[in-house]
This record gives C-alpha cells, structure tokens and sequence, in this order.
C-alpha cells in the first residue's frame, strides 16, 4: 500500500526537513509532502530534496491558494516536475484566514471560487495553453514559457462540503487534513458528486494524518494528544468547527476546557475518541495497526504527518516502524 511522509509545519530546521525526505528515499517510502505556512519557502525545498532524493516523490503538502498567483504556482510544478524527473506532485489549499491575512496581506474571502480559478488557471498553463484570464481579461493572456508538464498531478485540501465536491469536479486527489476517520464515507460520497457533476472519475484519497511512533505507549499517546490540543485550540475556529460539524462537538469542548493554559496539551479521557479519529500513534505494532485502519477506510496514500523538533535518530525510527 503506498505511504507518503511529511512534517508539521512547525519544524522548521531545514536539515531535518531534508534528512526525513532522503531517509524515506532510502526506506522505499512512496512520497514526501511538504507543507507550507509562514517559514520556508516550500518550492525551493522541495527543490533541494530532488537534488539529493533519487526515487520517491514529491510534493506541496499544501501550498496556498492565497499567497501565490497561479502563475507563480504553476512556474514552481513546471520546475519541481523538471527537476525531479517527473516525480512532483502539487497540493493546493485555501489555507487559513490568519495566513492569508495576517502573512500575505491578501482578503480571505469564500474559499471555493478561489481555489476553482487557481486550479483552472495552473492546469491550463501546465498543458502549455494561454491562461484563461479573470482579473484583467482584457490583457493579452500568456503561456507558460516551459515544455509542457500535463501530468503534474494536483491534490486539493479541503474539509467543508463544497470544497471536498470541488476536489471531485477538478483534482486528481483529495487531501484532508484532521478529517474523523469513521466519517471519510461521509466525505468520499461528498468527493463522488463533485466528481459526477463534471463526468470523471474518483479522485485518490490522500489524507494527511498526524503521526507519532515511540517505543514507549505512553510518550506516543502524549505526542497524539500534543498534536490534537495544538490544532483544537491554538489555530483558530476553522479545525474545531468542522470536527464537531461533524460529529465530535462534546469531545472538541472537553479538550477546549482541559487546555486553559498556555502549552498545555490535554485530551482528556472522555475525548480519547479524537485520538483514534485524528491520528495514528502508539508503538511501532500499535502504529501500525492504526494506520491499517485508515487504510481500511478507503485511504490509498495516507501522508503521516511528524511533529516537529525530532532527532534524525527518531526520524529514522520512525521512517522503519511505519514502512
């Protein structure tokens, strides 16, 4: 079964980042994502991972919709596609309001429109055609002055209704991130209308799923829990909302109460469900066993998503426990 790996975006020491992408090089890994928020600039790290990866693939785990015009975007596939030697995959977002705003200066407005016009626009300009114009249609639309690259695959994040069905009608892939495991019935039937409203079929499912490994049960249940109270309470409304939207509404609020405090990082046990909904973690068997799961449930290249901080000697543990 084909497994990607990827880092929160939180790491941001740029040897770590490239010691897990030629780790999972050497350890037959099938794919190394990359996110991206307000530290490096993804593109060109992925650039350097395919100066020194030889076989795995590559790609944006996510790059926003708001920070880069389509043009930009799509100069980036065309060079990772060239570089990597046909091995680079692009993951598309909406991002966050707080990034959008608060990073790129731009107005977070309604999602969907967004994310359809940048995925027309690059998909035109992949396939060496004029871009189709919206905001000045009266210019004199370009190409791309590159060869061709129409198979750069294109993965959409997405969690709201409507964005799951638009990563149906136009992307090669969907990519949730925190979405319930026992609900991606739920989001697939979501996936398949968009992909009937414009004639095609399935798109892959790719979830991105936070992940931690440790010898001991107890310090990978801590991690989880580390992962789960971060997102639930330090990024915003966006990630508790849709959970509870969809079916988890007490369990967000008892982790919501449990971390008042600054750094604290509780899920108590009434919401211990999230921790089997959210993430993979336990020791290598125990991993693997959850990780199985998401599988069983229709995932076909699940990305596990490491935390930040680690020593290249537990990057490598778990780059051999999860394989």
């Amino acid at each position: 079964m084909p497994l990607g790996i990827s880092l929160m975006p939180l790491e941001t020491r740029r040897e770590a980042i490239l010691h897990l992408a030629t780790g999972a090089d050497r350890a037959g890994w099938d794919a190394f994502f990359l996110p991206e928020t307000w530290a490096h600039d993804t593109t060109v790290l992925l650039g350097a991972a395919a100066a020194r990866t030889t076989r795995i693939g590559l790609g944006s785990g996510v790059l926003g919709v708001w920070g880069r015009s389509a043009a930009t975007i799509a100069m980036a596939a065309a060079t990772l596609q060239d570089l990597s030697g046909g091995r680079f995959t692009l993951g598309l977002g909406a991002s966050t309001q707080q990034l959008a705003e608060g990073f790129h200066d731009v107005p977070f407005t309604p999602p969907v429109p967004q994310m359809r016009r940048v995925v027309t626009q690059v998909r035109a300009l992949l396939k060496g055609e004029r871009i189709p114009l919206a905001a000045a249609p009266g210019a004199r639309p370009l190409r791309l002055n590159l060869p061709p690259a129409p198979d750069v695959p294109i993965l959409l994040a997405g969690l709201a209704d409507e964005s799951i069905r638009l990563a149906g009608e136009l992307a090669d892939g969907w990519m949730p991130f925190l979405y319930p495991r026992s609900r991606l019935t739920e989001g697939m039937a979501r996936l398949k209308e968009g992909a009937d409203r414009a004639g095609r079929g399935l798109p892959r499912l790719c979830p991105t799923v936070p992940t931690v490994v440790a010898p001991d049960p107890g310090e990978a249940r801590r991690g989880a829990a580390w992962f789960v109270a971060f997102y639930l309470t330090s990024m915003g409304p966006f990630y508790p909302r849709t959970i509870a939207r969809l079916g988890f509404a007490r369990e967000v609020e008892a982790v919501q109460a449990a971390n008042t405090t600054r750094g604290s990082a509780v899920v108590p046990p009434e919401a211990d469900v999230l921790l089997e909904e959210l993430t993979v973690y336990g020791t290598p068997d125990e991993a693997q066993a959850r990780l199985a799961r998401w599988q069983a449930a229709g995932a076909e290249l699940p990305i596990l998503l490491l935390p930040p901080n680690l020593e290249p000697a537990q990057i490598d543990f778990a780059l051999h426990a999860l394989r």
